[in-house]
């Protein structure tokens, strides 16, 4: 344990020391990262110098194209939420899978599935499907606790099934790689991860007796399905389009929020021209707070790659094994820990330039790296102290906090088991890209 009582460690556990400090003490995590960054970076470089190159890194770090995704798509998944089209999915759901054992909470994770890929939230996934879903599952006898862990848990299928405004970020981050590309490695992984906790419910539900959904008539199916296929095709429109040329992933994200607002407002109406400053100015806030969370973690990047911890990092892992499979359990076992106490965004943009040339440099794809890690942070989400999907899920259930970490278990379990797959099997993320030739 000497390295860590010599100088060039010394930055880095002030960094990391304050930072985890501040997060226990109550701050605000952009404000947390921002103040340790000036903190360690006062030991490089006299303060008000440290103060102008962060103000200067914040400023550059946003100033990207690409992040232009990221409001549209927000006002675009703020859209969805108000625009009925939840319940749209939720109907179509309980047609494809009302008749499994389980049924309803198949329904919630195959709706958070289709919801959240098309917002890219899990937040709003959890949100707009599990206040459906909630006093559904209570009259049919469902545990609330349970049925709140199965929506928690499956909210965050729709960050790994595009579009999603992380995977932009990541692509930013790791030299900009093809959004695309990375966009379509997200869907077997995705799905694999909502197979995964049906599977669990399936069980779980069976034992338990919970009942089956009714059979639907004939012209319920084609209601049901007629009025989900709008909402659906946002999805063909805004990959389909990236992936033909047609616009970019920025492009696509304007797309979506005309296609969005033609069917929230003037196809679906359920949403009033009333209605659209309060939706606007939701979606303003919610963007300021994630652009000034990725400026200062910009600006913590740049600190981290002044006091050489990138560097110093490789040499630790490569002094523990050259060996990627042993590099993967380690980065793995440290996102984990990253994410219950970081949100995913700040997560992706200050660990990816630190471990991204360790396992590139021993033969990872780029492409295969981030999905393993969005996965990975994925699963902070549901965990607290900072899971953003486990408290907006315990907010529309009324499920107390302490009551739902044990029905989470099992699922937890099921989507360790998937990362595990994820990680070691590469074509699991680049049999899709490799297919289509990207």
């Amino acid at each position: 344990m000497e390295w860590l009582l010599s100088w060039e460690w010394f930055i880095p556990l002030v960094m990391f020391t304050s930072f985890f400090l501040l997060v226990f003490l109550g701050v605000p995590i952009s404000f947390s990262i921002g103040i340790s960054t000036l903190i360690s970076g006062g030991f490089m470089l006299p303060l008000n110098t440290t103060m102008i190159v962060s103000g200067q890194k914040i400023a550059t770090g946003l100033d990207s194209f690409s992040l232009l995704a990221i409001p549209f798509f927000i006002l675009a998944g703020s859209l969805m939420n108000s625009g009925g089209i939840a319940t749209r999915l939720i109907n179509f759901s309980q047609v494809l899978v009302g008749r499994i054992p389980g049924s309803l909470g198949h329904v919630n994770v195959l709706a958070n599935m289709m919801f959240g890929s098309i917002s890219g939230s899990a937040v709003a996934a959890a949100a707009a499907v599990g206040g459906t879903m909630s006093p559904l599952q209570k009259k049919a006898g469902y545990d609330p606790s349970y049925s709140a862990a199965i929506n928690v848990t499956s909210c965050i299928t729709g960050l790994l099934i595009p579009p999603s405004n992380v995977m932009i970020v990541y692509a930013l981050t790791a030299g900009g790689i093809s959004v695309a590309t990375l966009f379509m490695a997200g869907y077997v992984p995705g799905t694999l991860m909502g197979l995964g906790i049906m599977a669990v419910n399936f069980f779980i539900a069976k034992k338990r007796k919970y009942p089956i959904s009714e059979k639907p008539t004939l012209s319920l199916i084609i209601k049901y399905t007629l009025d989900a296929i709008p909402s659906l095709l946002m999805v063909v429109v805004v990959i389909g389009g990236i992936l033909a040329g047609v616009f970019t992933a920025t492009e696509a994200s304007a797309i979506a929020v005309v296609y969005t607002f033609v069917l929230s407002v003037l196809i679906y109406r359920e949403i009033k021209f009333s209605q659209l400053p309060k939706i606007i100015l939701e979606s303003v806030i919610t963007t300021s707070i994630v652009l000034f969370l990725i400026g200062v973690s910009v600006a913590m990047s740049w600190a981290m790659t002044n006091a050489d911890i990138p560097y110093m990092v490789n040499e630790l892992l490569m002094s523990v094994s050259d060996n990627l499979i042993v590099i993967l359990l380690i980065i793995n076992v440290l996102l984990l820990v990253i994410g219950i106490f970081m949100d995913m965004t700040p997560a992706v943009l200050i660990f990816t330039p630190i471990f991204l040339p360790i396992v590139t440099n021993l033969g990872m794809s780029p492409i295969h790296f981030g999905i393993m890690m969005i996965f990975n942070l994925c699963i902070g989400l549901c965990t607290p102290p900072v899971g953003s999907a486990l408290f907006v899920g315990c907010s529309v259930s009324g499920v107390k906090l302490q009551d739902l970490i044990k029905p989470m278990l099992p699922f937890f379990v099921v989507l360790l088991v998937t990362l595990f797959l994820v990680t070691y099997i590469p074509q699991l993320s680049l049999f899709l890209p490799n297919l289509l030739g990207l």
